[in-house]
């Protein structure tokens, strides 16, 4: 197996990575020098436009332009709906995808949204299906100038703004922590050494998180 970091810094404006496996690109990214890259950034934004034919919502949050975020990456936390029915949406919520840690692993989910956490998050996916929100629409939850903490998922790329997410993500050295959603967990699949993973196991499961948060061991990132 072939594996190469291709980086490209012939401009002094911008500088261009790509990640090549077995002569197949994986990943592509770059860095201009005059624009800060905002991916992680967490905002406290207004919804500026809900629309219904996406499922979706518009968001104002600074950047040069609108966020968008799509109804699947809405926390309940934000559903204007009565007090009763909010939280019985975040209990089926959490009981919809614990972690087995029988299982072991983080259930993987492709998705058009880049992760934000580092490598363990982009090879092993938290899964974010939610059945349960079929009974309701955005429009009918969300509602123009509300405001919503959210954290930027993909980069502004041409004529298009940055893709957003409620579920707040902070990665650390040996772990991520999601502070907002107790529906992810466990241990990434790029710690492959059986030993090891018996080992974090153990450790994982004498740890106390709260039940409204989530939290995933991978291997070391910067």
């Amino acid at each position: 197996m072939s594996n190469e970091i291709l980086i490209d810094a012939a401009r002094q404006e911008e500088t261009r990575v790509a990640i090549v496996k077995n002569k197949r690109l994986e990943d592509y990214d770059y860095e201009s020098s005059s624009r800060r890259p905002i991916r992680g950034n967490i905002y406290l934004a207004k919804v500026i436009r809900v629309e219904p034919s996406l499922q979706a919502s518009f968001l104002e949050y600074g950047g040069n332009r609108n966020a968008f975020l799509p109804f699947s990456e809405i926390s309940p936390d934000y559903y204007q709906i009565p007090v009763a029915d909010k939280q019985k949406l975040k209990d089926l919520e959490k009981n919809d995808s614990l972690v087995n840690l029988e299982e072991d692993e983080i259930t993987e989910k492709h998705t058009s949204i880049d992760n934000i956490a580092g490598d363990p998050l982009e090879e092993s996916k938290v899964k974010r299906e939610k059945p349960y929100k079929v009974k309701y629409k955005i429009q009918e939850v969300i509602k123009k100038h509300q405001i919503v903490l959210i954290q930027i998922v993909k980069e502004e790329r041409g004529n298009k703004g940055a893709a957003a997410t409620t579920y707040i993500s902070i990665p650390g050295r040996y772990c991520v922590l999601m502070p907002n959603s107790g529906r992810g967990g466990g241990i990434s699949r790029r710690i492959n050494n059986s030993q090891e993973r018996k080992k974090i196991k153990k450790i994982f499961e004498k740890l106390t998180i709260p039940s409204d948060m989530g939290l995933i061991i991978r291997t070391a990132g910067g």
